[in-house]
């Protein structure tokens, strides 16, 4: 019964894996937009009433377990040799953050990546300047975007997790979704 058990799961999960495979293979040939959802923060919903841009103390920040995300999504990156020409950031501590911690660089303060949580109005313009963007990422490399849930969902139609990655390219003046990394266990 465990065998029966053990081999209807293994079927299960190759397709994954090997799914899983072919993305790491199309983000090391370049040429794609890595955009990340900034990693776990502190319990809370949004930033605090009248917090700054420039003043991370005003901010909703990047917990402990957010700060490790980070680090060890940097370190499948290195590991899987992703070559990326830019590392642009929304200008919110926590992407900030993230960014130099995944990707060992002082990110690019980009602010078509801030959140439109409070304000969609910024949507047509992070549109057109990722779109942008998109269309001159060449191989070898890609461009990594780290910023928040609505801006991916404006970009892609998808809205991630937490340090989650949403893969993707430039295809006919817009982005398409090449795939998706969930941040590993530990």
């Amino acid at each position: 019964m465990k065998r029966v058990l053990f081999a209807l799961l293994a079927a299960l999960l190759a397709p994954a894996a090997q799914a899983d495979e072919a993305l790491w293979a199309k983000l090391k040939a370049g040429g794609n937009v890595v955009l990340m959802r900034h990693a776990s923060t502190e319990a809370g919903l949004g930033d605090p009433p009248g917090f700054k841009l420039g003043d991370c103390a005003t901010q909703r920040n990047l917990s402990d377990a957010g700060r490790d995300e980070a680090r060890r999504l940097g370190r499948l990156f290195k590991f899987r040799a992703i070559n990326f020409t830019t590392a642009r950031s929304s200008q919110w501590c926590r992407c900030l953050e993230t960014a130099r911690l995944a990707f060992g660089e002082e990110p690019e303060p980009w602010p078509p990546l801030n959140s439109l949580h409070a304000d969609a109005s910024g949507e047509a313009a992070l549109v057109k300047e990722v779109n942008a963007l998109a269309a001159k990422v060449k191989p070898p490399y890609n461009a990594v975007l780290v910023t928040h849930n609505f801006n991916i969902r404006a970009l892609t139609g998808i809205s991630p997790k937490e340090a989650e990655i949403i893969v993707a390219r430039a295809s006919g003046g817009r982005l398409e979704v090449v795939g998706r990394i969930a941040l590993p266990q530990q």
